[in-house]
Order: structure tokens, then C-alpha cells, then sequence
């Protein structure tokens, strides 16, 4: 069929697979609304609300949605974060792909009584995926799968959380696993190790230009410098 015609990017096939047969799901910030498309075209019971902020990708993703002839299952809506869920969509997933850690955590803050009905987050941050661990650990919702790929020279992680689900940090070492990931510490894939080599660099550079300071921040110097000695940790035993 022409309408199957839709290329995904890997990472977005990644994220798409942690959604479970018959989602009933939210993409936020939508891009188009590729992701909902793929979904719905690849499972006829997939019901999906794309959220866009801004006028272009929200006609642009009315047009794509249309396009495949799934006007009846994907309703694009105009709206920050999650203002575009109402409470009788009964939204039980929600997909935050492509921003920064920040971003997702301040979206999932500002609209955490749309979040009733959800029992699934999928969040793909582009930078600080530990600020996401940390919101989700503060928020009952549990860590319960986590993936790592690189596609186009850049390296992503991909954060799988359900509601009660299992806890999967250990007191002892929990800022550790915080930072690295407790899944993808377990499972060490060469992207991991290729991702915290380059990380392990930079932050090498970073103490060492911070302690030629004026006045060097020896919190900062002692937080970096413990971060280092996790990440190497990880690398020695990889």
C-alpha cells in the first residue's frame, strides 16, 4: 500500500517499539506527526493525539496525518507541552522525543496532573538524560527499560518508564546509576563505551580548566571529578 511509504529514523523505530499493541498515546512536540503515522499504520487499533507548539509542523502534521488517511485516529492539536491532553483522551502512554533533558522535565512538571491516566513515559532526551532519571525516580514512576543507539554520528538513549513498576536503583550506588543508567550499565553495548569515552575526555578537560581558575569551585571540582571516577569505573570493567 502507497500510505506504508513513510520512512522512520532508527531512533524513532526504537522509540516506537516501547509502545505497547493498541496504544492510546500522546506524542509531544510531534515533528510532523511521523511517529503517530508509523504507528497507526503499523497497528489499526493505535489511537494517538500530536502535540505541536508551533503553527508550521501543526498544519504541516494535519497534512501528513491526512495524507495517510488517519484523520480518525490521530488528532493533532496546537498546544505547549501537555496542554494539548485532555482528561477524557484517557491517555495512557506519552512519547517525549528529540529535546534536551531539561526540556522534558520542565514539560512533564508544568503538566503533571495530565499525567492521571498515563502508566507509560517514553522519553528520548538529546543531552542529560540523568535529569530525567532523577524527575522520574521523585515522580512513582519506575525506570523499567533503557536503549542506547547511535544514528547519523550522534549517540541517543531512549528512558522507558512505567508506574509501578520496579525499582531498579540500588541505594549504595544510586547517583551512579543515575548518571549512566542502571540498564545500560548492565548491558555495556560499544555505543555506552564509545559514548563515556567521549564523555570521560571531555570532562577531563573540563577539571582541569576549572582547577587553573582564579577562584576554582571545589564543589564543582569534586562533583566532576567523582563523575569521572564512576565513568572510568564503568570503562575498566567494560
Amino acid at each position: 500500500m502507497e500510505q506504508y511509504n513513510l520512512k522512520l529514523s532508527e531512533r524513532l523505530i526504537a522509540v516506537a517499539e516501547f509502545l505497547p499493541k493498541r496504544a492510546k498515546f500522546a506524542d509531544i512536540g510531534s515533528d510532523h506527526a511521523y511517529l503517530p503515522c508509523f504507528v497507526c499504520l503499523h497497528d489499526e487499533q493505535a489511537l494517538a493525539i500530536a502535540g505541536e507548539v508551533n503553527r508550521g509542523p501543526f498544519e504541516s502534521a494535519q497534512k501528513n496525518v491526512s495524507k495517510q488517511g488517519l484523520e480518525e485516529r490521530i488528532v493533532v492539536r496546537l498546544g505547549n507541552g501537555l496542554e494539548v491532553i485532555n482528561e477524557d483522551d484517557h491517555i495512557e502512554q506519552i512519547v517525549i522525543a528529540g529535546m534536551g533533558g531539561g526540556l522534558i522535565t520542565n514539560i512533564l512538571d508544568k503538566g503533571v496532573e495530565k499525567l492521571s491516566t498515563v502508566n507509560r513515559l517514553i522519553l528520548q532526551p538529546n543531552v542529560d538524560a540523568r535529569q530525567i532519571r532523577v524527575w522520574l525516580n521523585e515522580h512513582q514512576f519506575d525506570l523499567t527499560a533503557e536503549r542506547i543507539l547511535e544514528e547519523n554520528g550522534h549517540i541517543y538513549e531512549i528512558l522507558v518508564a512505567d508506574r509501578n513498576g520496579v525499582h531498579p536503583y540500588k541505594s549504595e550506588m544510586i547517583e551512579k546509576q543515575l548518571l549512566l543508567g542502571p540498564y545500560l550499565m548492565e548491558e555495556k553495548s560499544s555505543i555506552f563505551l564509545k559514548k563515556w569515552r567521549e564523555e570521560a575526555s571531555k570532562l577531563k578537560l573540563v577539571i582541569e580548566q576549572m582547577k587553573q581558575a582564579a577562584q576554582p569551585d571545589e564543589q564543582k571540582i569534586k562533583k566532576f571529578t567523582q563523575e569521572l571516577s564512576w565513568i572510568e569505573e564503568e570503562l575498566n570493567h567494560g
